[in-house]
């Protein structure tokens, strides 16, 4: 059945963070689906791992370095997207950086690394891009937010901030593009397994905590996030501006407690 209804095919898609982790997932998701994917990040060499890596689907995947934090960065990356594509129908902000440390132990430069990054960039494109898309009167833009815009884990204060403020941005940029066409939504991973966070999570305590207060009883993986991307850049999600879906395994659903069986009734 050739049903339309969740297709993004010949889409033309941003995926900043795009060269690894969940970015270079996403991207991979719409490539398949025949977007044309453009992938952003810093590091020129590990864009070029990428698009090698997402080629052997045999999709469109265009690498271009761009550094969030970096104002002009941005505006060349949209006139770029803009003159080799004609016009860009969706964006995935994914570019997130972290430092986990105590907050007394925070310094001004690790503050001004992680802002800079996940919530001024994600901004600065999301703007950059909106103007194109509200002129144009149609447009998707996709926000991965983070379990830490619900509440804040410990150590990583900055990032949650950043996180809880891209929540807002996402609610805040839906009402005011609604009328223009430009659909604005997020998706908040729950614990992904990815190249950065393996050691992390390579601690069996970690482990044990995580699967024990995830419903699913399993971890994630980049992987787990494309349905809910591809979703949201659809015909599909049409009716659907300024929510964050949290893709977590249900951990955001309630807290497991060890309550006897029973619930410890006598």
């Amino acid at each position: 059945m050739n049903d339309t209804l969740f297709s993004v095919s010949d889409q033309v898609v941003i995926v900043s963070g795009g060269s690894r982790g969940i970015g270079r997932a996403i991207a991979k998701g719409f490539a398949e689906r025949d977007s044309k994917v453009v992938i952003t990040g810093r590091d020129e060499s590990s864009l070029a791992v990428a698009v090698e890596e997402i080629g052997t689907c045999g999709g469109s995947v265009t690498p271009v370095v761009c550094d969030v934090a970096k104002p002009d960065d941005i505006e060349q990356l949209v006139a770029q997207v803009i003159e080799d594509f004609g016009h860009i129908d969706t964006l995935v902000n994914v570019a997130g950086v972290n430092r986990r440390k105590p907050a007394l132990d925070v310094s001004e430069d690790d503050y001004d690394f992680i802002l800079d990054i996940n919530l001024k960039g994600a901004f600065l494109l999301s703007q950059a891009v909106g103007r194109h898309m509200v002129e144009r009167g149609s447009g998707c833009q996709i926000n991965i937010a983070s379990l830490n815009t619900d509440r804040p884990l410990k150590d990583v204060l900055p990032y949650a901030m950043s996180k809880a403020g891209i929540a807002h941005m996402t609610r805040g940029l839906a009402l005011e593009w609604g009328p223009s066409g430009v659909r604005v939504n997020g998706i908040a991973p729950g614990f992904i397994l990815t190249d950065l966070t393996q050691k992390l999570w390579s601690d069996e305590t970690m482990q044990e905590w995580g699967k024990t207060n995830t419903p699913q009883q399993r971890l994630g993986v980049p992987e787990d996030m494309v349905g809910t991307a591809i979703f949201l850049a659809s015909p599909a999600a049409s009716f659907m501006t300024g929510q964050t879906l949290y893709v977590d395994g249900g951990y955001t659903a309630g807290w497991n407690w060890p309550i006897p069986e029973g619930g410890g009734q006598r």
